[in-house]
Protein backbone atom coordinates (compact mmCIF):
# COMPACT_ATOMS: atom_id res chain seq x y z
CA UNK A 1 0.00 0.00 0.00
CA UNK A 2 1.18 3.65 -1.06
CA UNK A 3 0.34 6.84 1.24
CA UNK A 4 0.21 10.06 -0.31
CA UNK A 5 0.47 13.28 1.43
CA UNK A 6 -3.68 14.96 0.44
CA UNK A 7 -4.57 18.23 0.91
CA UNK A 8 -7.53 20.31 -0.17
CA UNK A 9 -7.79 23.88 -0.55
CA UNK A 10 -10.82 25.84 -1.27
CA UNK A 11 -9.45 28.44 -3.96
CA UNK A 12 -10.76 32.11 -4.78
CA UNK A 13 -13.01 32.33 -1.64
CA UNK A 14 -15.42 34.94 -2.03
CA UNK A 15 -13.54 37.44 0.49
CA UNK A 16 -14.64 35.87 4.32
CA UNK A 17 -17.69 33.58 3.10
CA UNK A 18 -17.02 30.33 3.95
CA UNK A 19 -17.23 27.34 1.88
CA UNK A 20 -16.72 29.65 -1.06
CA UNK A 21 -14.13 29.44 -3.73
CA UNK A 22 -12.98 26.04 -5.79
CA UNK A 23 -12.18 23.22 -3.92
CA UNK A 24 -9.26 21.37 -5.25
CA UNK A 25 -7.28 18.36 -4.65
CA UNK A 26 -4.04 18.30 -3.92
CA UNK A 27 -1.72 15.25 -3.62
CA UNK A 28 1.95 15.57 -3.36
CA UNK A 29 3.49 11.80 -5.03
CA UNK A 30 6.74 10.37 -3.67
CA UNK A 31 6.89 8.32 -6.61
CA UNK A 32 4.95 8.17 -10.43
CA UNK A 33 1.44 6.40 -10.14
CA UNK A 34 -0.06 4.58 -13.08
CA UNK A 35 -2.31 7.01 -15.18
CA UNK A 36 -5.03 4.48 -14.23
CA UNK A 37 -4.68 5.70 -10.34
CA UNK A 38 -4.14 9.41 -10.40
CA UNK A 39 -7.59 9.08 -12.65
CA UNK A 40 -9.09 6.42 -9.94
CA UNK A 41 -7.69 8.86 -7.16
CA UNK A 42 -10.07 11.71 -9.05
CA UNK A 43 -12.83 9.75 -9.42
CA UNK A 44 -12.59 8.88 -5.72
CA UNK A 45 -12.47 12.70 -4.93
CA UNK A 46 -15.05 13.84 -6.83
CA UNK A 47 -14.01 17.09 -6.91
CA UNK A 48 -13.76 19.59 -10.11
CA UNK A 49 -10.24 19.37 -9.94
CA UNK A 50 -7.35 16.88 -8.26
CA UNK A 51 -3.48 17.83 -9.38
CA UNK A 52 -0.97 15.89 -8.63
CA UNK A 53 2.59 17.05 -7.85
CA UNK A 54 6.31 15.39 -7.72
CA UNK A 55 9.37 16.92 -6.85
CA UNK A 56 12.18 17.40 -9.50
CA UNK A 57 15.64 17.83 -9.61
CA UNK A 58 16.34 21.72 -8.56
CA UNK A 59 14.70 23.54 -5.69
CA UNK A 60 11.24 25.32 -6.06
CA UNK A 61 10.66 22.88 -8.97
CA UNK A 62 7.51 20.07 -9.61
CA UNK A 63 6.06 18.42 -12.13
CA UNK A 64 2.29 18.67 -11.87
CA UNK A 65 -0.62 17.10 -13.57
CA UNK A 66 -4.38 17.95 -13.63
CA UNK A 67 -7.41 15.39 -13.67
CA UNK A 68 -11.06 15.95 -12.86
CA UNK A 69 -13.30 12.54 -12.20
CA UNK A 70 -13.20 11.74 -16.09
CA UNK A 71 -10.18 12.99 -17.93
CA UNK A 72 -6.39 14.86 -17.35
CA UNK A 73 -6.69 18.10 -18.36
CA UNK A 74 -4.35 20.59 -20.26
CA UNK A 75 -4.91 23.69 -17.95
CA UNK A 76 -6.39 24.42 -14.37
CA UNK A 77 -5.91 27.77 -12.57
CA UNK A 78 -7.55 27.22 -9.13
CA UNK A 79 -5.86 24.00 -8.72
CA UNK A 80 -2.24 25.03 -9.17
CA UNK A 81 -3.44 27.81 -6.63
CA UNK A 82 -4.38 25.40 -3.96
CA UNK A 83 -1.09 23.53 -5.28
CA UNK A 84 0.72 26.03 -4.76
CA UNK A 85 -0.36 27.32 -1.49
CA UNK A 86 0.04 23.72 0.38
CA UNK A 87 3.60 23.98 -1.04
CA UNK A 88 4.19 27.54 0.98
CA UNK A 89 2.39 26.47 3.74
CA UNK A 90 4.94 23.40 4.32
CA UNK A 91 7.53 25.72 3.57
CA UNK A 92 8.87 23.47 0.73
CA UNK A 93 9.28 26.54 -0.97
CA UNK A 94 12.72 27.76 -0.73
CA UNK A 95 13.48 30.96 -2.92
CA UNK A 96 9.73 32.73 -3.18
CA UNK A 97 8.48 31.01 -6.50
CA UNK A 98 6.65 27.85 -6.65
CA UNK A 99 7.50 26.34 -10.33
CA UNK A 100 5.48 23.87 -12.08
CA UNK A 101 6.08 21.98 -15.10
CA UNK A 102 2.42 21.03 -16.85
CA UNK A 103 0.89 20.53 -19.95
CA UNK A 104 0.89 24.07 -20.43
CA UNK A 105 4.60 24.85 -20.05
CA UNK A 106 6.36 26.17 -17.30
CA UNK A 107 3.64 28.07 -14.61
CA UNK A 108 4.85 29.93 -11.44
CA UNK A 109 2.98 31.26 -8.70
CA UNK A 110 4.63 34.11 -6.16
CA UNK A 111 3.27 34.65 -2.77
CA UNK A 112 2.73 38.27 -2.34
CA UNK A 113 3.06 40.18 1.09
CA UNK A 114 -0.94 40.10 2.24
CA UNK A 115 0.11 36.25 1.92
CA UNK A 116 -2.19 36.13 -1.21
CA UNK A 117 -1.16 33.95 -4.49
CA UNK A 118 -0.20 35.26 -7.98
CA UNK A 119 -0.01 33.23 -10.57
CA UNK A 120 1.68 33.77 -14.27
CA UNK A 121 -0.20 31.95 -17.04
CA UNK A 122 -0.75 32.67 -20.63
CA UNK A 123 -3.61 34.26 -22.42
CA UNK A 124 -6.20 31.94 -24.08
CA UNK A 125 -7.06 33.69 -27.19
CA UNK A 126 -10.63 34.63 -28.67
CA UNK A 127 -12.25 35.95 -31.46
CA UNK A 128 -15.50 37.01 -32.56
CA UNK A 129 -17.83 34.03 -33.75
CA UNK A 130 -22.03 32.62 -33.84
CA UNK A 131 -23.66 31.21 -31.25
CA UNK A 132 -23.70 27.59 -31.18
CA UNK A 133 -27.27 27.11 -31.50
CA UNK A 134 -27.55 23.82 -29.74
CA UNK A 135 -25.46 25.60 -26.45
CA UNK A 136 -27.37 28.85 -26.76
CA UNK A 137 -30.68 26.52 -26.39
CA UNK A 138 -29.07 24.21 -23.60
CA UNK A 139 -28.22 27.54 -21.48
CA UNK A 140 -31.53 28.95 -22.19
CA UNK A 141 -30.45 32.31 -22.87
CA UNK A 142 -29.61 34.14 -26.09
CA UNK A 143 -25.82 36.08 -25.64
CA UNK A 144 -25.53 39.46 -27.04
CA UNK A 145 -22.13 38.74 -28.50
CA UNK A 146 -20.39 35.60 -28.57
CA UNK A 147 -16.35 34.31 -29.26
CA UNK A 148 -14.26 31.36 -30.27
CA UNK A 149 -11.83 30.32 -27.48
CA UNK A 150 -8.69 28.50 -28.42
CA UNK A 151 -9.97 24.87 -26.43
CA UNK A 152 -8.46 23.93 -23.35
CA UNK A 153 -9.26 20.63 -22.34
CA UNK A 154 -9.67 19.27 -25.97
CA UNK A 155 -13.25 20.52 -26.74
CA UNK A 156 -14.76 23.25 -28.42
CA UNK A 157 -15.19 26.50 -26.21
CA UNK A 158 -17.16 29.68 -26.50
CA UNK A 159 -17.53 32.56 -24.40
CA UNK A 160 -21.08 34.35 -24.44
CA UNK A 161 -21.21 37.90 -23.52
CA UNK A 162 -24.15 39.53 -21.48
CA UNK A 163 -25.81 41.99 -20.60
CA UNK A 164 -25.73 42.28 -16.96
CA UNK A 165 -24.70 40.44 -13.77
CA UNK A 166 -28.29 39.72 -12.87
CA UNK A 167 -28.58 37.86 -16.75
CA UNK A 168 -25.21 35.53 -15.82
CA UNK A 169 -26.87 35.15 -11.88
CA UNK A 170 -30.49 33.88 -13.47
CA UNK A 171 -28.61 31.48 -16.10
CA UNK A 172 -30.70 27.90 -15.23
CA UNK A 173 -28.50 25.69 -18.02
CA UNK A 174 -29.16 22.08 -18.99
CA UNK A 175 -26.24 20.53 -18.47
CA UNK A 176 -26.97 17.55 -20.24
CA UNK A 177 -28.35 19.60 -23.39
CA UNK A 178 -24.44 21.36 -23.09
CA UNK A 179 -23.09 18.08 -22.69
CA UNK A 180 -24.47 16.85 -26.03
CA UNK A 181 -24.04 20.33 -27.61
CA UNK A 182 -20.17 19.51 -27.16
CA UNK A 183 -19.16 23.24 -26.18
CA UNK A 184 -17.80 24.42 -22.90
CA UNK A 185 -19.31 28.07 -22.07
CA UNK A 186 -18.18 31.10 -20.72
CA UNK A 187 -20.63 33.06 -19.61
CA UNK A 188 -19.43 37.02 -18.90
CA UNK A 189 -20.97 40.47 -18.34
CA UNK A 190 -20.02 43.42 -16.83
CA UNK A 191 -20.71 43.61 -13.45
CA UNK A 192 -21.73 45.52 -10.09
CA UNK A 193 -20.00 43.43 -7.59
CA UNK A 194 -16.64 43.18 -9.53
CA UNK A 195 -15.45 44.98 -12.80
CA UNK A 196 -16.79 41.36 -14.58
CA UNK A 197 -18.23 38.13 -13.61
CA UNK A 198 -19.02 34.95 -15.21
CA UNK A 199 -20.13 31.56 -15.18
CA UNK A 200 -18.61 28.49 -15.96
CA UNK A 201 -20.07 25.29 -18.16
CA UNK A 202 -17.91 22.32 -18.80
CA UNK A 203 -19.82 19.37 -18.59
CA UNK A 204 -17.98 17.92 -21.73
CA UNK A 205 -14.95 18.04 -19.52
CA UNK A 206 -17.01 16.21 -16.71
CA UNK A 207 -17.63 19.39 -14.72
CA UNK A 208 -21.31 20.16 -14.24
CA UNK A 209 -20.72 23.80 -13.13
CA UNK A 210 -17.11 25.11 -12.03
CA UNK A 211 -17.16 27.56 -9.71
CA UNK A 212 -14.21 29.99 -10.33
CA UNK A 213 -12.22 28.70 -13.00
CA UNK A 214 -8.92 30.06 -13.59
CA UNK A 215 -8.45 28.82 -16.88
CA UNK A 216 -11.63 30.69 -17.95
CA UNK A 217 -9.92 33.73 -16.53
CA UNK A 218 -6.27 33.66 -19.00
CA UNK A 219 -9.68 34.64 -21.46
CA UNK A 220 -11.29 36.81 -19.35
CA UNK A 221 -8.87 38.87 -18.43
CA UNK A 222 -7.37 40.58 -21.28
CA UNK A 223 -11.22 40.21 -23.10
CA UNK A 224 -12.25 42.51 -20.51
CA UNK A 225 -9.01 44.57 -19.77
CA UNK A 226 -9.47 45.77 -23.88
CA UNK A 227 -13.90 45.92 -23.13
CA UNK A 228 -12.76 48.62 -20.03
CA UNK A 229 -9.41 50.04 -21.00
CA UNK A 230 -7.61 48.84 -17.73
CA UNK A 231 -4.78 46.28 -17.44
CA UNK A 232 -5.90 45.70 -13.10
CA UNK A 233 -9.24 44.25 -12.77
CA UNK A 234 -11.27 42.26 -9.94
CA UNK A 235 -13.23 39.19 -11.09
CA UNK A 236 -16.25 37.27 -9.67
CA UNK A 237 -17.52 33.94 -10.76
CA UNK A 238 -21.10 34.04 -9.67
CA UNK A 239 -22.80 30.93 -9.78
CA UNK A 240 -23.96 28.75 -6.98
CA UNK A 241 -20.47 28.40 -5.28
CA UNK A 242 -19.24 31.98 -5.77
CA UNK A 243 -15.62 33.04 -5.93
CA UNK A 244 -13.03 36.15 -6.11
CA UNK A 245 -10.06 36.91 -7.82
CA UNK A 246 -8.05 39.76 -9.72
CA UNK A 247 -6.38 39.57 -12.99
CA UNK A 248 -3.85 41.31 -14.77
CA UNK A 249 -3.65 41.47 -18.74
CA UNK A 250 -1.07 43.85 -20.40
CA UNK A 251 -0.98 42.33 -23.84
CA UNK A 252 2.43 40.36 -23.37
CA UNK A 253 0.68 36.96 -24.18
CA UNK A 254 0.41 36.27 -20.09
CA UNK A 255 -2.01 36.79 -17.68
CA UNK A 256 -1.71 36.86 -14.06
CA UNK A 257 -4.62 35.45 -11.78
CA UNK A 258 -4.23 36.50 -7.85
CA UNK A 259 -5.88 35.10 -5.24
CA UNK A 260 -6.14 32.54 -1.76
CA UNK A 261 -6.50 29.28 -1.02
CA UNK A 262 -7.78 28.66 2.13
CA UNK A 263 -6.63 25.17 4.00
CA UNK A 264 -9.96 23.36 4.35
CA UNK A 265 -7.91 19.45 4.97
CA UNK A 266 -5.03 17.75 5.25
CA UNK A 267 -4.89 14.11 5.35
CA UNK A 268 -3.52 10.76 3.92
CA UNK A 269 -4.73 8.76 0.31
CA UNK A 270 -4.19 5.37 0.77
CA UNK A 271 -3.85 3.42 -2.48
Amino acid sequence: MTEIAYSERHAFPDGDAPHSGNAAGVARLIAPLPDADLLGIAQSNNLSETVYLLAKGEPDLWDLRWFTPECEVDLCGHATLAAAAVLFDAGAVTGGEARFDTRSGRLTVTQLGDGRLAMDFPEVAFRPGEADPAAVAALGATPGEAFEIDPIHGARYQMFLFDSEAGIAALQPDFAAIKRSGVNLIATAAGTSADFVSRFFAPVAGVDEDPVTGSAHCTLAPFWAERLGRTRLTARQIGPRPGALEVEATGSGRVTLIGAARAYLDGVIKV
